[in-house]
């Protein structure tokens, strides 16, 4: 049974206030489906609470540390402190529509000694109100679901295997690019899933739910947590160049050694023939 760290008791206090509050207002969503508003602005405001909420707890706990959000932008803090990456809601458009797959995220990421600028991601959450289930990493402490250790899939062929990814929407993404991804592995692997919540699937890579996961066009508070927990949990994760930062969000391509090799390679052979 893992000692959960301090700073992780902090992150889920938080999360754990703000997902009651979104778990009453999914409640609502399901209701205001059949208004003829629509529930568009409730989410909307839901997700500015939940925001708050987190905002309001963290701070209490780390006054001087920084913030990314994913709705009210950067809050500088103390330039020598760790700051918090935050999306409140990952899995807006599931909320939307009544799907029970919606997350909280929340990294950690510290400065570099040299006052470069943010470096290492050194504490991850991601927390799925509907389950009550936390999915948490600290660097060098591994990856955890609650007080269970989690290690990434073991499958080493495409064909055993089942990937997560995200695809292109309205205003958003390369279809065309996507596509020729699609055609590449879909012939050479068991199944694809995209279930519209990058946090919610890279922790899932993390728990060996999913073997594999590829994705572009994402932002910092979409996958910094969920890059930790991959990692922490024995996986690898990087760009389509194959290069491994701290947060992989305008590509990003995760698994296990094996599985990751082959997305990469199959990923990089789609992008040529296009």
């Amino acid at each position: 049974m893992a000692a959960v760290p301090g700073l992780i008791r902090v992150m889920e206090k938080a999360a754990r206030k703000a997902g009651n509050r979104l778990r009453r207002d999914f409640g609502e969503v399901e209701h205001l489906q059949v208004s003829r508003k629509g529930p568009a602005d409730f989410v909307s405001k839901a997700d500015q609470h939940a925001e708050r909420t987190l905002w309001d707890e963290l701070r209490i706990a780390r006054p001087d540390w920084g913030y990314v959000f994913e709705e009210a932008g950067v809050v500088e803090g103390d330039p020598n402190k760790p700051r918090f990456i935050i999306d409140p809601l990952d899995g807006t458009s599931n909320f939307l529509h009544g799907i029970p797959h919606f997350a909280i995220s929340i990294a950690v990421q510290e400065p570099r000694l040299d006052g470069s600028g943010w470096g290492d991601v050194t504490s991850a959450l991601v927390y799925q109100p509907v389950t009550d289930q936390s999915f948490w990493a600290e660097k060098t402490r591994g990856a955890w679901l609650q007080d269970a250790r989690l290690r990434v899939s073991s499958r080493r062929h495409l064909d055993e295997s089942l990937i997560a990814t995200g695809i292109p929407f309205a205003g958003a993404g390369d279809p065309g690019e996507w596509m020729r991804i699609y055609a590449t592995l879909a012939p050479q692997i068991a199944g694809i899933r995209r279930f519209g919540a990058a946090s919610l699937d890279l922790a899932w890579v993390a728990a060996g739910r999913y073997d594999g996961f590829w994705e572009t066009g994402l932002k910092p508070w979409d996958t910094a947590a969920g890059c930790l927990l991959v990692r922490e949990a024995g996986g690898f994760v990087s760009d389509y160049r194959g290069r491994s930062e701290q947060i992989c969000d305008s590509q990003v391509i995760a698994g296990n050694d094996v599985i990751h090799s082959k997305l990469h390679k199959a990923i990089t052979q789609a992008l040529k023939a296009g």
